[in-house]
């Protein structure tokens, strides 16, 4: 696949970029340090699973990092070295390769590391979750490698859909929550085991749209809870900063945002269009951010209950949002910024033109460049990366936050014919479709012309992602989401249910169009990119912000590192490709 790093106009967008420029300065792809099988001709076949990536720095090393990876049904635990250093690929710490069953999503525990130990979270496609230990080679005998090799859920009892989301609850050492396919979400102790049967349930508290069960066994076993949560799909949930909120969101298109502790539905918001696949919060815990089939990224303030805007770039699904801390400015008290920049300092910095010698980091190069430019000082960097191939870095400034919902109302256009703004704006959700662009057209809303966006991507126009309410019932009407659930009743039962909640859902949906939980597109500030870049021929599927790089993943299978501003040098030449490294076979039935 040829690359480019610099043009413009259509053709551009054919070409995958190994560079890109912010008000920071170039991030550079780091050839060097990218992250795959020890080598691409040895194949496990092709999966629909995400490739993943998890981090953990173990201290005491003058590497300390691990990366953890999946791809396919393999498995693999590399010492990470970021920008500095090559990627040698033919020493993995661990490598697995499992049986019947696909590795989807994995976690380390922060708490219980050490150079020689780690304990690390791994969920399945068929439901099953494992705890092990990926430093510790398996010894004949040795209790503690059966003790820190555990499985959960392995002969399906407790629910046979997918994995899709699994997180170490903040602060607790042996505790973990799991998301299914099901839409249901499990509370385990990795000390207790789980039962020989399936486990029934009491219910313990009900809410609006949730509901939360314990198991009823006269001995403590897995799961301590169970929380069934909205319609279809959980396809991710996060804790924010402050360990405090849950968030959740799911394939009905609603994000839910619990006080974890007391299990009190605290927030709630919901897409335009679809499903909400992926969550982020703020590193403050003020601001959460969503992305979805509405090809949208959506901005909600936690504290002001509302939608603050939308941002629209991806020409496809979004799969990962995140919030990028080392780049973001804000501050509580106007002085001492809460990356551990001061104001004041920046600003001097500037006035006086000083150039210290020490190296800048992503914080200070950020705020320099904004206060010279005269910009907010409250900005908020996140990033996505979607299905499109693409990935955008956005800015949410104190200005845009600070703007309140519009209360107009949409005339002409959308209310007297709902389906014409749809056929105005081309739909792509697929990655061989991403080349055929819009034409520039301009959309009439409000009784206005408005031009659907063409100022980020040069000579090219963005992709309007969005349905009208009109077309969005037809088409819901016509194709019902697969919803899978471990409660036992007959088919027609359970289709007649289904049906029931799905015309619910529906009306549900209709309610909430035009609250702050769910405006319009002309209620809302709609932000465009400051970066929109194609990184790679196959779908994004992991973001990851660090202190000297920005890490990314994609469907086939490969790991990339962005060095950071200032980080590596432009001369840097690719590393010579490793050869292959043997590993061990893990059956999971």
């Amino acid at each position: 696949m040829a690359s480019k790093s610099e043009g413009g106009g259509k053709d551009d967008l054919n070409f995958i970029k190994d560079k890109f420029t912010t008000r920071e300065g170039t991030y550079i792809l780091a050839h060097w340090s990218e992250y795959t099988k020890p080598t691409r001709l040895q194949t496990t076949g092709s999966t629909n699973t995400p490739v993943r990536a998890s981090f953990i720095n173990v201290g005491g090393d003058p590497s300390p990092e691990r990366i953890c990876f999946n791809i396919g049904k393999e498995l693999y635990v590399y010492i990470y070295k970021g920008v500095k250093k090559a990627a040698d690929l033919t020493k993995p710490l661990d490598r697995r390769v499992y049986k019947a069953t696909l590795p989807t999503c994995h976690d380390f525990n922060t708490i219980l590391v050490s150079k020689d130990s780690l304990r690390l979270l791994v969920g399945f496609s068929h439901g099953q979750i494992q705890v092990t230990d990926p430093m510790r080679k398996e010894i004949s005998g040795d209790p503690l490698k059966r003790e820190l090799n555990k499985f959960f859920n392995e002969e399906k009892l407790i629910d046979k859909s997918k994995v899709t989301c699994i997180r170490w609850i903040p602060g607790q050492l042996n505790h973990f929550l799991v998301s299914y396919a099901s839409g249901q979400l499990y509370v385990y102790n990795d000390e207790l085991p789980c039962g020989p049967v399936p486990p029934t349930y009491q219910p313990f508290k009900q809410g609006d749209g949730y509901s939360i069960h314990t198991c009823k066994t006269k001995s403590t076993r897995n799961p301590l809870y169970r929380w069934v949560i909205g319609q279809g799909a959980i396809n991710e949930f996060a804790f924010s900063p402050c360990s405090r909120y849950l968030a959740v969101v799911s394939q009905d298109g609603f994000l839910r945002v619990f006080h974890y502790d007391s299990m009190e539905l605290v927030g709630s918001m919901r897409s335009y269009f679809g499903g909400l696949l992926c969550v982020c919060w703020s590193p403050d815990s003020k601001f959460l951010v969503c992305g979805g089939e509405d090809d949208l990224v959506t901005v909600y303030s936690f504290y002001e209950k509302r939608v603050v805007c939308r941002g629209q770039g991806h020409r496809s699904w979004v799969s990962v949002v995140a919030f990028d801390p080392y780049t973001s400015v804000f501050s509580s008290d106007n002085s001492d910024l809460r990356n551990g920049t001061k104001v004041q300092d920046v600003q001097g910095t500037v006035a006086n033109g000083n150039q210290s010698n020490h190296q800048k980091t992503p914080a200070e190069l950020s705020q320099t460049s904004l206060q010279s430019s005269g910009s907010c000082v409250t900005t908020y960097r996140f990033g996505s990366v979607g299905q499109d191939t693409f990935m955008c870095l956005w800015d949410l400034t104190e200005d845009v936050i600070q703007q309140p919902m519009s209360t107009r109302t949409r005339t002409s256009i959308l209310l007297s014919n709902p389906n014409s703004l749809s056929a105005t704006l081309p739909r792509c959700n697929n990655v061989q479709k991403t080349n055929s662009l819009l034409s520039n057209n301009d959309v009439s809303i409000d009784g206005n012309a408005h031009p659907v966006g063409n100022s980020v991507m040069g000579n090219s126009t963005h992709h309007f992602a969005t349905l009208s309410l009109g077309e969005r019932k037809e088409i819901t009407e016509k194709k019902e989401h697969k919803r899978n659930f471990s409660l036992s009743s007959k088919s027609s039962e359970k289709n007649n249910m289904l049906k029931s909640n799905h015309v619910k859902h529906i009306d549900e949906s209709i309610k909430v169009l035009g609250t702050c939980s769910c405006p319009r597109l002309d209620e809302v500030p709609l932000l465009e990119p400051i970066v929109c870049e194609k990184i790679s021929s196959e779908r994004l599927t992991e973001l990851v912000f660090r202190e000297d790089c920005i890490v990314t993943a994609c469907q086939e299978g490969i790991v990339n590192t962005w060095a950071r501003p200032g980080k590596v040098a432009l001369t840097q030449h690719r590393a010579i490709n490793p050869q292959t490294s043997t590993g061990e076979t893990f059956p999971v039935q």
